[in-house]
């Protein structure tokens, strides 16, 4: 049989595996491959090629490549806090940076715990256990977790249709984690555990630098805006995917949507009064993609007019420079994504201008031609109206310059999902993010799910460099997700995901996403009537009524 990575190919006998193949086949100082992609699919280093086929390397420097190596990590890091504390119950709760915050239920951490568990997992990894899979009936595999005390996990499987699992097994504890592995601990040798009361962080290499644990960045806002929301996940009773399905079965759902959406409602509540306090003249509101921007900066706006306030929204897009004067990235293409897609100097000068009471002319931005319209309407502020401008851009402090302390407040909103698949396995937010913006896109933007998906990553890039490191200027902070939205997202996304060739070179990811939400019982017709016109998830799936 012929294996081949690019131009170079190999010959050799059925039963190869695929590490074998790339040591033939990559060049030296190739960065060390964690998996593959093959036909559209990820293949473990260890899984065994039987026919012709061309593999490409997946790194760390690739996000599926971080994906395997925090799922063998975690693994590592379940069995070093099940020999330390044999009774203790670990959750992983949401990532940090490049870490992973965790909390171990019913133990008071202390900061000794950190070591104790960091030099555990250094002994696992020198022992270079390996991680085993083998086949397990789904009874065999719910028996198994229920003995663990591991009830998450057992309903969560219960849920499946499939008679038959792969179980990962290592160091005499076997897990379930929804995705591609290493072979063995020692593949996985850098790491770091921080003491974070009342939680760990486990720190996990960056791309820049693979070689040590990334360096950790406090996010106090972050984190405040996280625990939040698992509280109200905890009094609500609903922390993982079997839980949602539980209620769906019940037909406890409708009453499950209008707590989700009365908890949004007062949350935007206490901040138009907190933003009322704070006297600012102009609201900056940011979010990466699919964080419901729009739809905030509208609800947001009527609960100020509840106060007494008249806030004029502004799109940041209608600053955006005529396409030919758009910023190129390192691949030649539009960077859309960047700070200098906009024209911030007209930015500035048209909102200091408004601040100071002026009459200014405004430009529109026309996305079908790529050209803005200066001047297109004249804006004068009122001596009580205020300014809601929203856009990615809006914490980035060259935007900042020329206003006074206090004169704008800078408010950012993303959504930070806090619902698990079980205890141990998380649902990316941008997963999440991910799935909002493939159902709005299709259904509003003439978008194919093949066409979103080829765009993520330079989303994601964008994200990276100009969103992000600047998060914890925020003023405030607001979660956008909702508990209950992914059945919901699913009647929409999954047929569409379904369609996504093999051939598509992101046809991965659309079985990621596929996996995910096979996790989850489909949103009944009759649930849809409880989701209100001005909910976030209308941006999405249509019906919100600031659109009308």
């Amino acid at each position: 049989m012929t294996i081949s990575f690019e131009d170079k190919t190999w010959e050799c006998a059925p039963g190869t595996t695929v590490a074998e193949a790339f040591a033939q086949l990559l060049p030296p100082g190739h960065d060390k491959p964690l998996g593959a992609f093959c036909g559209g699919k990820v293949l473990e280093l260890n899984a065994k090629l039987n026919q012709d086929c061309a593999l490409k390397p997946i790194t760390f420097q690739h996000e599926e490549g971080r994906r395997i190596y925090e799922r063998s990590l975690r693994f590592i890091l379940l069995l070093a806090v099940h020999r330390c504390y044999p009774d203790v119950r670990m959750r992983i709760e949401h990532s940090i940076g490049f870490g992973i915050y965790l909390q171990l239920e019913g133990k008071r951490v202390v900061q000794g715990d950190a070591k104790l568990i960091e030099d555990t997992m250094q002994e696992i990894v020198a022992a270079n256990l390996p991680f085993k899979r083998s086949r397990w009936s789904r009874q065999q595999a719910i028996d198994y977790f229920n003995s663990l005390g591991w009830s998450d996990k057992a309903d969560l499987l219960a849920y499946r249709q499939f008679d038959y699992f792969n179980i990962y097994e290592c160091g005499g504890l076997a897990e379930y984690f929804y995705g591609a592995m290493l072979p063995a601990t020692g593949d996985v040798p850098v790491f770091a555990v921080r003491y974070h009361p009342p939680g760990l962080i486990l720190q996990m290499p960056g791309p820049a630098d693979p070689s040590v644990p990334a360096p950790y960045v406090s996010r106090p806002k972050h984190m405040a805006t996280f625990f939040e929301s698992n509280y109200w996940c905890q009094i609500l009773g609903c922390r993982n995917a079997a839980d949602l399905n539980r209620l769906i079965d019940k037909g406890e759902l409708n009453e499950f949507i209008r707590v989700n959406e009365a908890l949004h409602d007062k949350s935007l509540a206490d901040i138009a009064e907190d933003i009322l306090r704070m006297n600012a003249r102009a609201i900056f509101l940011a979010g990466p993609s699919s964080s419901g921007k729009t739809t905030t900066a509208n609800r947001l706006k009527v609960h100020l007019r509840v106060l007494g306030l008249k806030p004029v929204l502004i799109s940041m897009d209608n600053f955006y420079q005529n396409r030919d004067q758009v910023p190129r990235d390192e691949k030649g293409e539009l960077d859309l994504e960047s700070l200098y897609a906009l024209n911030v100097e007209l930015f500035r000068r048209c909102i200091r201008g408004l601040l100071d009471g002026q009459e200014v002319g405004m430009p529109l931005y026309d996305f079908s031609t790529g050209m803005r319209q200066d001047d297109a309407y004249r804006l004068r502020l009122g001596r009580d109206e205020m300014l809601i401008v929203e856009g990615i851009h809006g914490l980035n402090p060259v935007l900042h310059e020329g206003f006074r302390p206090g004169e704008i407040c800078k408010f950012y909103l993303s959504e930070l999902t806090c619902l698990n698949l079980d205890d141990h396995n998380r649902i990316r937010t941008t997963d999440a993010r991910l799935l909002r913006r493939i159902v709005r896109d299709y259904q509003f933007r003439g978008t194919t799910p093949e066409g979103t998906l080829a765009m993520w990553d330079s989303v994601r890039r964008g994200e990276e460099k100009w969103i992000f490191p600047y998060q914890e200027q925020a003023d405030i902070v607001f979660n956008t997700a909702l508990h209950y939205e992914l059945p919901v997202l699913k009647r929409i996304a999954y047929p569409m995901l379904q369609k996504v060739p093999q051939e598509d070179p992101n046809y991965f990811m659309a079985i990621r996403l596929i996996k995910t939400l096979n996790y989850f019982r489909t949103a009944p017709d009759e649930v849809l009537s409880e989701i209100p016109p001005l909910s976030i998830l209308r941006e999405f799936i249509g019906g919100n009524t600031f659109y009308a």
